[in-house]
């Protein structure tokens, strides 16, 4: 069995939660392959798919976007699931559950959707973006959960190794 591990990440940090993804998975005996969405020609020889993105004002990073609208009919064929990655203290929650995020679950009939708060380093963003978060009342730090990630990907593993694949 082999999976794919792929997401758009601007500033490195959900890059590195698709990584922990993997390695977790790959611990348990099964392909994690980890790929840039933009360096994904097609999804052959996979088996399942895990697509993440960054959050940035409400919407997923267009690399992540344009691999979902490119690959959509595949990631029908295939086990999916999808994970965001943004600001943990929002003032508005629901900003990380738009209804573009969930009308793309219904569109990609993915298995489930997790959303992972991400780390803000002050010294990566540019002007603009510091700018941003300061008007969001966001919070510089990485919030991130690895634990919580590791169990994630467990249970994938345990939904891939307990039911047939879709294909």
């Amino acid at each position: 069995m082999r999976v794919l591990v792929t997401a758009a990440s601007r500033h490195g940090s959900t890059r590195e939660i698709a990584a922990e993804i993997a390695a977790t998975i790959r611990a348990t005996g099964i392909d994690a392959i980890e790929r840039e969405p933009r360096d994904v020609i097609n999804l052959d020889g996979y088996d399942a798919v895990i697509l993440g993105s960054a959050i940035y004002v409400g919407q997923w990073l267009g690399d992540a976007k344009d691999f979902a609208d490119r690959h959509a009919e595949a990631l029908r064929e295939r086990r999916t699931w999808l994970f965001s990655s943004g600001l943990a203290n929002q003032p508005s929650k629901d900003a990380n559950n738009a209804p573009a995020l969930l009308a793309r679950m219904q569109q990609l009939q993915v298995e489930g959707h997790r959303h992972f708060p991400g780390k803000l380093d002050v010294l990566q963003l540019s002007l603009a973006e510091r700018a941003a978060i300061m008007a969001a009342r966001g919070k510089y730090g990485d919030s991130r959960d690895m634990n919580a990630v590791r169990a994630w990907a467990r249970d994938i593993t345990s939904a891939l190794t307990a039911v047939p694949s879709r294909s």
